[in-house]
């Protein structure tokens, strides 16, 4: 069970669109519309606290639609399992029009992942691998 805290009366709940999705919806929260203009990003309020299940934390995704269809990018959005403030949306205009934000608007997703810390140590050496220390574009195109 995700617990959700509405912060304002007309925050829209997370929703899964669909049987056998992994994301929750997560829709904008505004007095006002708002418009991105191209190469913006801006911080767009969702109205709702989440309190996941013990063990997980929540990462903020874009959705495929607004991305391909309206250029909406989502920047960041790793959400602490400890985090109980105001979930908001960190847009960006990656295309070259003004996109227009309104309330109720579906504008990203979440996604639950099972938390894993692990200790770090300290060593001289790393085991050698056949790829090594070849970075981008190392492994072919």
């Amino acid at each position: 069970m995700i617990k959700v805290k509405k912060l304002k009366p007309d925050a829209l709940l997370p929703v899964i669109a669909t049987e056998g999705s992994v994301g929750y919806d997560l829709f904008a929260c505004l007095e006002f519309s708002h418009s991105i203009l191209p190469g913006q990003g801006v911080l767009i309020p969702c109205g709702i606290a989440i309190e996941p299940l013990d063990g997980y934390w929540a990462k903020i995704e874009s959705r495929s639609s607004l991305a391909t269809k309206s250029d909406l990018i989502v920047k960041c959005g790793v959400i602490d399992p400890d985090y109980r403030g105001e979930l908001k949306v960190a847009l960006h205009n990656v295309g070259g029009l003004r996109q227009a934000i309104v309330h109720g608007m579906k504008i990203a997703q979440f996604v639950l992942y099972p938390v894993s810390i692990f200790p770090v140590f300290e060593v001289e050496e790393l085991r050698e691998t056949k790829r090594g220390a070849g970075g981008f574009g190392s492994t072919g195109s």
